[in-house]
């Protein structure tokens, strides 16, 4: 049995709902939070859920705060379940020493390294154990699922949806990682994180899991949106990259450089109607 979170605080918006739990974690070894927004169709059935994941320095309030998503998921009838971006709580040597390391950058991947392995599970925490917690505690229709984020968390959802299209019926990404071995932050997370063999890499990079399918058949269409004004744009993001990748496997994608625009919340809020209805093409047919 999943053990029911701990309610921190519930804020009434839009008919429905945004609150704020924790719980003891087994896959991080330490308790976690997450948020929670429930559409006023809730009251009545269970709704899709769409999962968000945020990025570098973010927590999870900091979409429920900045992204203005509620008013449209309130429309469509759509749960938003955003996690944290890195275990708390569990000081190890050198996790403040960079905002791109460590606490609030977990990448949302398992570490295989040390000290980080314990606790950094992000992958197994948002796809396995977090998923029971949502599924068991809330009223969410678990066969109706999709997933999206930004910047690192649009990495981690390209690369979980890719490795769980029986799960996730819809992706998309604000801004994301999109080649992380080929970037400087990429590098470094997964160096520190996974140790210097590549080859291990490989199943956190969207760029490599695309190529690596066995057929794009059946897949759901990935929308990017990315901001031709973002200063991390030519060094850290690499959408071409992504592009690429999809263009040799045929898997749709549909990327729109969005001019002027940067890398932070104004972007995302600016085009998060985009991205909700995106998903409920999907999600309530």
């Amino acid at each position: 049995m999943t053990a029911a979170p701990e309610l921190l605080s519930r804020h009434p918006a839009f008919g429905g709902a945004v609150s704020f739990h924790r719980h003891a974690a087994a896959e991080t070894a330490c308790t976690m939070r997450f948020a929670v927004y429930l559409p006023p169709q809730a009251e009545r059935r269970r709704v899709p859920v769409l999962w968000y994941l945020a990025g570098l320095t973010c927590t999870e309030e900091t979409f429920m705060i900045k992204a203005g998503a509620q008013r449209v998921a309130a429309e469509l009838g759509l749960a938003l379940v955003a996690p944290d971006t890195s275990p708390r709580g569990t000081p190890l040597p050198g996790d403040s020493d960079a905002w791109d390391f460590g606490i609030a950058a977990g990448f949302y991947l398992d570490a295989t390294e040390e000290p980080w392995s314990r606790h950094y599970r992000m992958y197994s925490y948002v796809t396995r154990e977090l998923a029971a917690v949502v599924e068991a505690n809330f009223p969410v229709d678990a066969r109706r699922q999709g997933i999206f984020g930004h910047s690192m968390g649009g990495h981690g959802a390209l690369t979980i949806a890719l490795k769980h299209p029986e799960r996730y019926k819809s992706i998309s990404a604000f801004a994301p990682i999109a080649a992380p071995m080929n970037c400087p932050w990429g590098q470094k997370a997964f160096t520190g994180y996974l140790g210097t063999d590549r080859e291990r890499w490989r199943q956190y990079d969207a760029c490599e899991l695309m190529r690596a399918l066995p057929t794009v058949a059946g897949r759901p269409p990935i929308l990017v949106d990315q901001g031709l004004g973002d200063q991390f744009l030519e060094q850290q993001l690499l959408p071409e990259r992504l592009e690429q990748a999809c263009k040799d496997t045929g898997y749709p994608l549909t990327l729109r450089r969005q001019a002027g625009y940067d890398h932070g919340y104004y972007f995302i809020s600016t085009f998060m109607e985009d991205h909700l209805r995106h998903h409920a093409r999907a999600l309530l047919d």
